[in-house]
């Protein structure tokens, strides 16, 4: 997540671990461990007590994929990530074509034209160069197709067995229209939460991949740039309220974070998320729910009640929207709370995952 920093940071003369407090205070973990980088409660925590502080004292509002900055004449988005996934070539892409993806589709959910990249590599002594052309090339083939250009960059070098192959930096920039305001604050009571197609492909790929395990067919990654489909969506609604690409955390860690930033309460109905069978069969051997599990090709929407079927109709004349659906509705009840109806009628709350159930699988 991005935010603009109100002021110039000053250094604190002392870190005062104590004041990191509840829900789940960083002072109970004296060192990393891998849910702080998981995009759930624990990511929360380590931007909310210990970055933010340190790099934008008295900053204030919700944090979205991207920055938005005002500069004389122009606004524009700024995005930065880090791309870790194992392993680095996997069913419907590679970390290089990921990388691409990732960044543009930060730069979309503030509603912004994807410009140029940066690319910094961190390669691992030993990696075979064969390997390190087809993940270059993906990349290159992915920005090409998206229409951005990757425009510097940088490249590291550290001793075999420090650096697991390949790690991809990544810093994005995009044009941003005078009257797209788009963030996760806006999401207001009546609003219609909409879903650009199925869930939890992403995850299941990587993990089948790396423990080996097969489902009958192959699970592939819905990895790819959303840009063009938020282009038409804009088209169709302007005042779309909030966008987000469930990645790290899944559904459930996008939509508890809008309720969270909104001040409001998100219902939602299970039967009208669409999870393809192969996937809901994996989840269900590995003991997942398809709720946490990370997307790279999807987006969620959430848009005033009257635009929702305009907006359903946008994506789904998209080739990236086709399975489309409206999930839910942003509701007064149970603020900063995500539940859902199950198919048997009743309610579950759906909680802010604490770490991730996949590591390593962005």
């Amino acid at each position: 997540m991005s935010t603009a920093a109100t002021s110039a940071a000053e250094p604190n003369a002392s870190i005062d671990i104590d004041a990191w407090v509840c829900p789940l205070p960083l002072r109970d973990y004296p060192s990393i461990v891998m849910g702080h980088g998981g995009g759930g409660q624990l990511s929360a925590e380590l931007v909310q007590h210990l970055f933010r502080p340190a790099f934008a004292p008295g900053a204030t509002g919700a944090l979205g994929d991207a920055a938005v900055l005002s500069l004389p004449g122009t606004r524009i988005a700024c995005t930065t990530d880090t791309f870790v996934v194992q392993p680095l070539e996997f069913p419907g892409g590679t970390i290089g074509s990921l990388a691409v993806h990732g960044t543009v589709n930060d730069l979309a959910m503030v509603g912004a034209r994807p410009l140029a990249i940066t690319a910094g590599f961190v390669l691992e002594e030993g990696l075979p160069m064969v390997q390190l052309a087809r993940i270059v090339h993906d990349m290159a083939r992915a920005a090409h197709e998206a229409g951005v250009r990757i425009v510097c960059g940088d490249t590291k070098v550290v001793e075999r067995g420090h650096g697991d192959g390949v790690y991809i930096n990544t810093t994005g920039i995009g044009a941003l229209a005078d009257d797209v305001h788009i963030g996760p604050e806006r999401a207001q009571v009546g609003d219609a939460v909409l879903l650009s197609g199925y869930i939890g492909d992403h995850g299941m790929a990587i993990m089948s991949r790396r423990e080996g395990l097969e489902f009958g067919s192959t699970i592939e990654s819905d990895s790819a740039a959303l840009h063009t489909l938020v282009v038409d969506l804009l088209a169709a609604v302007p005042d779309i309220h909030v966008l987000r690409d469930p990645t790290r955390g899944g559904v459930a860690a996008s939509l508890n974070e809008i309720a969270s930033d909104a001040g409001v309460g998100i219902a939602i109905n299970e039967q009208s998320v669409p999870v393809r069978t192969t996937v809901r069969a994996a989840c269900e051997v590995l003991g997942l729910d398809p709720f946490f599990v990370a997307n790279e090709g999807k987006l969620l929407a959430i848009v005033p009640p009257e635009r929702a079927e305009r907006a359903l109709t946008a994506m789904r004349s998209h080739p990236l929207g086709t399975h489309a659906a409206i999930i839910g509705h942003v509701v007064a009840d149970h603020p900063g709370m995500l539940v859902a109806r199950t198919g048997l009628g009743a309610r579950r709350v759906i909680t802010m995952p604490i770490g991730e159930q996949l590591p390593r699988i962005c």
